[in-house]
C-alpha cells in the first residue's frame, strides 16, 4: 500500500484534532487500552462524551490549555492506504511548526469554522500552502452542526475561499462540510446533510491521486553508504547505497557523477539484496559503476541527458526556526540530505509576509517564525533543483555550527 502524508490546519478552536481523533476513533485505529484511558480521560474534563483531541495533543501543556502546540504525528491505516498526519498548531507564534510539518506533505486539510467562514489564519495556512507548492488542498468547513447543516452557509464559505485560492493559484481544491465532534461526513455519510452529494472525506482520502505527484522524468540518486566489505568473498566489491528521490534507474544508464562530473555507466542494480534491471523513486537500492571513481557520501549519480544544477552560490526561501536571530554574514552548516556543507548567509534580499505574500525591506535582524529570500554561498558546490521543480532535491536545513541546532529550513529557488 501506499502512504498518504497529510498535514491538518486551521486556526485555534477550529476542531483539528477532533478531527483527527475522529478519523482515528470511527476508522477502528485505536486500540482497547488507549479507547479505556481516553474515556477516562474525557470524564476528567468534561461531562460532554469522549474528546476525541486528547488522543492528538500529547503535550501535557496541549492538554491544560486545549490547544496544540507542537506538531503531532499520528499514524493510521485503512485497507486501501497508509497515512500519516501531521497535527499542526493554529497560533501565529508557531508559524515555523507549520512549516516543518507542512514541508514533507503531499496534502492540506484547511479546517474553517461554519460560524467563522474565511478568516486571516484560513488566509495565513492557505499562504504557506502556497509558498509550499501543495499539489492538493482539503477545505474542510467544520462545527456544521452548529449551523443547522446549512447547505447556504455551507456554499457562502465555499465562495468566500474560491476567491483565496484564485489569487494563490492554489491546485485541485476540494470541498468538505463535516462535523468532527458528530462525525458528520468524516467516516460515514452524513444524514443531516442529504443536500451534499460528494464523497466523505475518508473516502477522498483513500482515492486521491498521489503518484502523479512523482517525478519520474529527472533521475535522482544522491548516496548514503558507500559498501566495501573487504572480505575475501567480496574482495572486489564497491556499491552506493542510497534512496532512489525521483525518476527511473535501468542496468546499463549512462550517468553523471556530481559534483565532479564524471561520466560512468551502471553495472549493476541491486535492491532488497538481489540483483535487479531497474528500480524507480522511492526505493532503497546499491548502484554499481563500470569505472573506478572516487565516490563519497553526499555525492549525486545522475542521468547524463538531465543533470541538475551545480553551484556555489544559491537564492533560497528560508523560515527562521531559531531564537538567536539571522544576520547578513552568519555562518552556517547547510545540510542537503546527505551532503554537509559550510554555508554563509551573503545577502538577506527581503522579508515574505506570511499573511500576504509581500515582500517587505530587510531593516533589522530576521527573528524566530519569519519567512526571507536569501543568498547563501557553500565552501564547496551544491548539486540541488528547485524546490517547485523537486521537493526531494531542493529543500534543505541550516545548523547552527556551535549548537549543533537546525535553525532554518530551506526551500532552494
Amino acid at each position: 500500500m501506499d502512504i498518504l502524508r497529510f498535514i491538518t490546519a486551521g486556526s485555534v478552536d477550529d476542531g483539528k484534532s477532533t478531527l483527527i481523533g475522529r478519523l482515528l476513533y470511527d476508522s477502528k485505529n485505536i486500540l482497547i487500552d488507549q479507547l479505556e484511558a481516553l474515556e477516562k480521560q474525557s470524564k476528567n474534563k468534561n461531562e460532554n462524551g469522549v474528546d476525541l483531541a486528547i488522543l492528538t495533543d500529547g503535550l501535557r501543556a496541549e492538554r491544560e490549555q486545549g490547544i496544540t502546540i507542537d506538531v503531532a504525528y499520528r499514524y493510521f491505516s485503512t485497507p486501501k492506504r497508509k497515512f500519516i498526519i501531521a497535527d499542526a498548531p493554529g497560533h501565529i507564534q508557531y508559524t515555523r511548526n507549520m512549516i516543518t510539518g507542512a514541508s514533507n506533505s503531499q496534502l492540506i486539510v484547511i479546517l474553517i469554522d461554519a460560524r467563522q467562514g474565511v478568516i486571516e489564519q484560513t488566509r495565513r495556512h492557505s499562504i504557506i500552502a502556497s509558498l509550499l507548492k501543495m499539489k492538493n488542498v482539503v477545505v474542510a468547513i467544520n462545527k456544521m452542526d452548529l449551523v443547522e447543516y446549512s447547505e447556504e452557509v455551507f456554499k457562502d464559505i465555499k465562495a468566500q475561499y474560491e476567491l483565496v485560492a484564485e489569487k494563490l493559484r492554489l491546485k485541485n481544491v476540494n470541498y468538505f462540510p463535516i462535523s468532527a465532534f458528530h462525525g458528520d461526513n468524516i467516516v460515514e455519510r452524513s444524514e443531516n446533510m442529504t443536500w451534499y452529494e460528494g464523497s466523505t472525506l475518508l473516502d477522498f482520502l483513500e482515492t486521491v491521486e498521489i503518484n502523479s505527484d512523482q517525478n519520474f522524468q529527472s533521475p535522482r540518486f544522491q548516496v548514503q553508504y558507500v559498501i566495501r566489505p573487504q572480505t575475501e568473498d567480496l574482495h572486489d566489491y564497491r556499491g552506493y547505497a542510497g534512496e532512489v528521490l525521483s525518476g527511473i534507474y535501468k542496468k546499463g544508464d549512462e550517468i553523471t557523477v556530481l559534483p565532479q562530473n564524471i561520466q560512468t555507466k551502471i553495472s549493476k542494480i541491486e535492491t532488497g539484496g538481489k540483483e535487479v534491471e531497474f528500480v524507480f523513486a522511492n526505493q532503497p537500492a546499491v548502484l554499481h559503476v563500470e569505472d573506478d571513481i572516487d565516490i563519497s557520501r553526499g555525492d549525486f549519480l545522475v542521468k547524463t541527458e538531465s543533470l541538475p544544477k551545480v553551484e556555489n552560490e544559491i537564492e533560497a526561501v528560508v523560515c527562521w526556526l531559531d531564537k538567536k536571530e539571522l544576520n547578513e554574514g552568519n555562518k552556517y552548516f547547510i545540510q542537503h540530505k546527505s551532503k554537509l556543507l559550510k554555508a554563509i548567509i551573503k545577502e538577506i534580499e527581503y522579508k515574505i509576509d506570511v499573511n500576504t505574500l509581500e515582500k517587505t525591506p530587510v531593516s533589522e535582524s530576521i527573528k524566530l517564525n519569519e519567512v526571507v529570500k536569501v543568498r547563501l554561498k557553500t565552501a564547496s558546490p551544491l548539486v540541488f533543483d528547485s524546490f517547485e521543480e523537486s521537493n526531494a532535491t531542493g529543500n534543505a536545513i541550516l545548523i547552527d555550527e556551535t549548537g549543533n541546532s537546525t535553525v532554518g529550513a530551506v526551500m532552494i529557488l
